[in-house]
């Protein structure tokens, strides 16, 4: 009997102390990459953050390109 409610109280514990999370992460619908961007770009910093902006367009550069950010 002993036994018994020890096996059962080590199965309420296991059940209840659950280790796995769910993590969510959002993905925009679509990303517009660049590989180069127009000869007369500006320099832009916005909160410390260094973009380039053409034509009413902010991008920021990444390892594949420019991507257009919305800020």
């Amino acid at each position: 009997m002993k036994n018994l409610l020890i096996l059962l109280g080590l199965t309420f514990f296991l059940s209840v102390n659950s280790c796995a999370r769910r993590v969510v992460v959002r993905q925009p619908n679509t990303v517009t990459v660049v590989k180069t961007l127009p000869r007369d770009y500006k320099v832009v910093r916005i909160n410390g953050n260094r973009y380039y902006t053409w034509n009413g367009k902010h991008y920021r550069k990444t390892r594949k390109g420019y991507v257009v950010m919305r800020i």
